[in-house]
């Protein structure tokens, strides 16, 4: 039914302007835009309370409305301040504990938040691989289009365990926020020196790894080398290369690199035959977002942040605790 000004009658008894078709799209409208409270609301349109909350829950369960929380919410916070003044980071963001949650998704969340707000116009963005970088990957949403990114896989590619496989990580990425994919056609791992050499000497390589050189951002996890790491269940290697870093004091892992507890590159046979970016290419880009947490992960992460590879952290509160420790 036609009403006053161009109005119309909708089921429930709701008027509804004439630009609108939707009784929900017209309820976020008036909530998130006009600011009308939800009683305001529903006296407006004739309709419950009851009624605009299960319609303002509907508009964020369409996609209609997505609400985005500041990440300086969570670096402002004093434990967050700490962390950032203790290893000289330049930002920090640590989540709150919560029950029968997963760490690795929660994480990979505010990971992508975080990379979201520092993401400009033109950037280059470098992706390393693992559970918590595909996270990041698979959550990540820009509020608005950039123009202009390249994300770049900055290790060799692999086999095992393509569920989170630096490729998949990085078209994932790249798909998610409409930016140029780069794959580095390269196995993580060759099996002599001198076939290293020899393929990155190919031209095609040259310009992908001018590529990975010229990140402004890069995205990585971190690991551990005890009997459950990432590391060693990706078969990138044998376990007896794995054991021969621990023994020459590794305790972390990071894009296929070995560091000890104060962050010091720990070189051995792998690393002339390791297609990728190098840990010292790594501290060179401006700005290093590393997503990690959990217990098993402290010795690790510590030795990460002493060895001042990251330059943004985002963690989980029990993490931060046992690192200001």
């Amino acid at each position: 039914m036609d009403t006053a000004r161009g109005n119309r009658a909708v089921g429930e008894g709701i008027v509804l302007p004439a630009e609108f078709d939707d009784g929900v799209v017209w309820a976020a409208w008036l909530y998130y835009v006009d600011q009308l409270t939800q009683s305001e609301i529903a006296k407006m349109l004739g309709v419950s309370r009851a009624t605009i909350v299960n319609y303002l829950q509907e508009a964020r369960e369409r996609g209609l409305v997505n609400i985005r929380l500041n990440t300086e919410v969570g670096s402002r916070t004093g434990i967050a301040r700490r962390l950032k003044d203790k290893f000289s980071l330049e930002g920090a963001l640590v989540i709150p504990a919560l029950d029968n949650s997963d760490l690795v998704q929660r994480l990979g969340e505010a990971g992508a938040r975080l990379l979201a707000d520092m993401v400009q116009p033109g950037d280059t963005i470098g992706v390393a691989w693992g559970r918590t970088v595909l996270a990041v990957a698979d959550s990540i949403s820009l509020p608005e289009p950039v123009e202009g990114l390249t994300v770049v896989q900055v290790s060799g590619s692999s086999i095992a365990n393509p569920d989170f496989a630096p490729e998949f990580c990085t078209s994932l990425m790249s798909r998610r926020i409409h930016a140029r994919c780069i794959n580095l056609l390269a196995p993580a791992l060759l099996s002599t020196p001198a076939l290293k050499q020899a393929l990155l000497a190919e031209q095609v390589l040259v310009k992908q790894f001018e590529l990975i050189h010229s990140s402004n951002i890069i995205l990585f996890g971190v690991g551990d080398i005890g009997p459950e790491t990432l590391i060693r269940s990706a078969n990138i290697t044998g376990q007896e290369d794995i054991d021969a870093y621990q023994a020459g004091g590794a305790v972390g892992v990071l894009i296929c690199r070995f560091i000890d507890a104060e962050g010091r590159p720990v070189r051995g046979d792998l690393d002339n035959r390791m297609v990728g970016i190098e840990l010292n290419e790594l501290s060179q880009v401006p700005r290093r977002l590393c997503v990690a947490g959990g217990a098993s992960k402290l010795t690790a992460i510590r030795a990460t942040l002493k060895g001042g590879y990251a330059t943004h952290l985002v963690t989980d509160i029990a993490t931060a605790e046992m690192l200001l420790q």
